[in-house]
């Protein structure tokens, strides 16, 4: 199963450019871009961080593919 993210779209609402995040976070900018694209996971350590970053629950912000798929159909 495919992991999506919310990160930008979050990231964008709270008006939080890419390259503060990622240096908060103590990661290079090119890393929170791959993640934000959904073209690398982070680790669960980061993952967690980004929770805690946001004050939001993990389910906020990650989503598995194939529970996308079941809210859609919910709907």
């Amino acid at each position: 199963m495919a992991v999506k993210n919310n990160i930008k779209q979050i990231r964008v609402e709270k008006g939080i450019k890419q390259i503060q995040m990622a240096e908060d976070l103590q990661v290079t900018r090119q890393t929170m871009n791959a993640i934000e694209n959904n073209k690398y996971n982070p680790s669960l350590e980061l993952a967690l961080k980004i929770v805690r970053y946001f004050n939001m629950s993990i389910d906020e912000i990650f989503i598995l593919k194939e529970e996308e798929n079941k809210y859609e159909e919910k709907r």
